[in-house]
């Protein structure tokens, strides 16, 4: 029960500190907290990897990876540039194959170092950029709150579901102490504080803030579940240990990697 705790008190911390820079920080200094999530994140990612044995650039992806929200933000806000992160990205897998053409041994990983270093760019550096992304649009302030309140509020719900009511395992072989029930009770939370917040920082329509309500605490949970996948597969528990009872940076913003892009284009193709 201490355990239990410890991590709600720190999550709800976590959530207020995260909402206050929202608010209270400008919108190149949010961008600078996105690149530190980023860089953590992927470094993280990059030293689980080499539990298994796989040759990864992590201090060239970690770099890379944590220039892409700030490409983003310098060519919307000054160049007028969208989507100049594209860029940055084809650039750096032609460079990650010349750093394989250099390389002196007799390695036969390549593909699967140029493969996963690739996969980290994609899913850590260019899926959390999408805050970035948000953040510099209209009332994007209130959008970022309301993405995080929603998907971290479901990961809770769906942690005390768990341990309240949780009986059937949901897929063990990936991640043995995720239920069924604690994750429906995860959802069932994600989507009335879609409801009930949506209105006041969305304007959201109901059918809408109902919609949002379904759509983001699943697609944060399958996010969830795909770290633990990739946790599984480096055999390692957490991701790193900075977090007290929640983990490393990665634990901390896996369900929002899918969910924050998922969240922009909907809002682009329907505000």
């Amino acid at each position: 029960m201490n355990k239990l705790f410890r991590r709600t008190i720190a999550s709800l911390i976590l959530i207020a500190i995260v909402i206050a820079v929202i608010y209270l920080f400008p919108e190149w200094l949010f961008c600078g907290v996105v690149v530190l999530f980023v860089a953590f994140a992927q470094f993280e990612f990059f030293r689980m990897v080499e539990n298994r044995n796989i040759f990864v650039y992590k201090y060239f992806g970690t770099t890379i990876g944590s220039l892409i929200p700030v490409v983003i933000f310098m060519g919307d806000t000054f160049f007028g540039l969208k989507n100049l992160e594209t860029l940055l990205i084809m650039l750096a897998c032609l460079f990650m194959f010349t750093m394989q053409f250099i390389r002196r041994d007799n390695a036969r990983d390549h593909l699967v170092s140029i493969s996963v270093t690739l996969f980290s760019l994609l899913y850590i550096g260019w899926f959390f950029s999408f805050f970035v992304k948000l953040r510099i649009i209209d009332n994007g302030a209130n959008l970022v709150a309301f993405l995080i309140l929603v998907t971290k509020g479901t990961d809770i719900g769906a942690y005390l579901g768990g341990i309240r009511f949780g009986r059937n395992e949901l897929i063990p072989r990936i991640s043995p102490n995720k239920t069924r029930e604690g994750t429906l009770s995860g959802i069932l939370l994600g989507f009335l504080l879609s409801i009930t917040i949506g209105r006041f920082l969305t304007h959201f329509s109901l059918l809408h803030a109902c919609l949002m309500g379904v759509i983001l605490p699943v697609i944060g949970q399958l996010g969830d579940l795909a770290e633990s996948l990739i946790k599984r597969d480096c055999n390692a528990k957490d991701s790193g240990p900075y977090l007290a009872d929640i983990g490393g940076f990665l634990d901390l913003i896996d369900s929002l990697l899918f969910t924050a892009p998922v969240f922009y284009f909907y809002i682009k193709a329907f505000y």
